[in-house]
C-alpha cells in the first residue's frame, strides 16, 4: 500500500503523524532489526521506540537500510522517567543511536516520580522541539489532570499522549478530554487487553472478510486514534498493516465502543 494514502493526524507545527504505527517494545537485536525492516516493507511509515527499549540502534539501521527517505518515516522515541535533569543528553544519545539529526516525536515515557519535576521536564522537551531536535513533543501514560498541569504552566499542549487503549478499555469521556485539549490519543497494546474471540469482533470481522485483530486496528484508525501494534512475525506484521481496504460502519463502531466503559 502506498504510504501517501495512509490516514494521518495533524500535530502542531504542520507535522503529520500516520495513524498506524509499528511498536517495537521487546523487539531487540537482530529480531528487532528484522521486524522493523519487515514493517517498513509491509507499508508502515511510523515506528515507535524508546530509550528504555534498548533497540534504537536496530530501529535506526532498519530505517536507513529500508531504501525509504528519512522524511517518509515517522520516528518516535521516549525519555525514561529516571532521566530528569539529563533530558538533552538522553535525546542526543537517542539521535546518535537512531542515526538521525531529529526525531518526529519525543515523549516523556512515564510521569516523573516526583511531581515537582513534571513541568521542568516538559520545558526541556519544548526546548528540544524549538531547536529542531524533535518535530513534535508529547507524553505517555499521563492522566488528564497531568496534561492540564503542563498546559496551564506552559500554554503548550503535549502533541500526543500515548496510553494503553483497546475496545475493552474504550472510555468515551477520556477520548473526549484529549480531543478537547487538542492532544492526539495514541494507543498501545491494542491486542493485549482485547478478547479477539469476542462475538462482536468476530461478527464484524466476518462481515468484512478480515481478522478480529484487523477490526481492532481499524476501529482505532476510524476514531482517529493512533495505534501501534507490535509483532516480530513477518506474516502478522503484514496482516496488521493491511487495514486500509475496508472501514467500519457507524453502527459497527458503536458496537465496538460498547465493549468498553459505557
Amino acid at each position: 500500500m502506498d504510504h501517501e494514502d495512509q490516514p494521518t493526524v495533524a500535530l502542531p507545527g504542520e507535522v503529520r503523524m500516520p495513524l498506524l504505527g509499528f511498536g517495537t517494545w521487546q523487539a531487540t537485536g537482530q529480531a528487532g532489526y528484522d521486524a522493523v525492516l519487515a514493517a517498513l516493507d509491509a507499508g508502515y511509515r511510523h515506528v515507535d521506540t524508546a530509550t528504555m527499549y534498548g533497540n534504537e540502534e536496530e530501529v535506526g539501521r532498519a530505517v536507513q537500510e529500508s531504501g525509504l527517505r528519512r522524511e517518509d518515516v515517522f520516528v518516535t522515541t521516549k525519555l525514561p522517567p529516571d532521566r530528569v535533569g539529563r533530558e538533552r543528553e538522553t535525546l542526543e544519545a537517542s539521535l546518535t543511536a537512531l542515526g538521525t539529526d531529529h526525531v518526529d516525536l519525543w515523549l516523556i515515557h512515564w510521569p516523573p516520580e516526583n511531581p515537582a519535576d513534571n513541568i521542568p521536564v516538559w520545558r526541556e522537551l519544548l526546548a528540544a522541539r524549538d531547536e529542531g531536535l524533535a518535530r513534535a513533543v508529547g507524553v505517555s501514560n499521563y492522566g488528564t489532570g497531568q496534561l492540564d498541569e503542563l498546559i496551564q504552566a506552559t500554554e503548550e499542549n503535549p502533541a500526543v499522549n500515548q496510553i494503553r487503549w483497546s475496545p475493552s478499555l474504550y472510555d468515551r469521556q477520556r477520548h473526549k478530554e484529549h480531543r478537547d485539549r487538542g492532544v492526539v490519543l495514541e494507543g498501545y497494546s491494542p491486542f493485549k487487553t482485547s478478547d479477539l474471540a469476542h462475538p462482536v469482533l468476530t461478527r464484524i470481522a466476518a462481515a468484512h472478510d478480515v481478522s478480529p485483530a484487523q477490526v481492532v486496528l481499524r476501529w482505532h484508525v476510524d476514531h482517529e486514534i493512533v495505534v501501534i501494534p507490535k509483532s516480530v512475525t513477518p506474516e502478522r506484521i503484514r496482516v496488521n498493516a493491511d487495514i486500509f481496504r475496508f472501514s467500519l460502519t457507524a453502527e459497527e463502531m458503536r458496537d465496538i465502543d460498547a465493549l468498553g466503559n459505557p
